[in-house]
């Protein structure tokens, strides 16, 4: 008997304008049994927030127009019922002290920097989940 997947049924949301990374990270989250509805922007994200309630954000911080500090402080200031609540992970290219500390005080629970492993992402995406009802 195998081993449930990891993730399996999980709705995850994922936000990075970079087609390649976009795509990768969808991929490992979808190997391991998420559900992964990816969008290229802020304003997407957080449009498909509102609509389709996941369970976990993960998102990409340099993007054009909105970066991902301004979408998290939207996210956040929406109602529980709305998705302000939702676990969110910063899994971005800016990966020192400052950033890290930038990112967990904006409103995401976990920074992570690029290139992530695949089982690292998995391990995290579901210790979010665990961790982040908490939120």
């Amino acid at each position: 008997m195998e081993a449930p997947l990891p993730l399996a049924g999980l709705n995850v949301l994922v936000v990075d304008d970079d087609d390649d990374s976009r795509f990768y990270v969808t991929t490992v989250l979808e190997s391991d049994g998420a559900n992964v509805v990816a969008v290229a922007s802020a304003a997407s994200a957080l449009e498909a927030l509102i609509k389709l309630q996941p369970e976990v954000l993960v998102c990409d911080i340099a993007m054009p127009e909105e970066d991902g500090y301004t979408l998290i402080r939207k996210v956040r200031s929406l109602k529980p019922d709305q998705g302000g609540q939702i676990p969110a992970i910063a899994l971005t290219a800016y990966g020192d002290t400052e950033d890290r500390v930038r990112a967990l005080e904006a409103g995401f629970q976990t920074h992570v920097a690029k290139p992530v492993d695949p089982n690292e992402l998995v391990e995290i995406v579901a210790s979010s989940v665990t961790n982040g009802k908490n939120y």
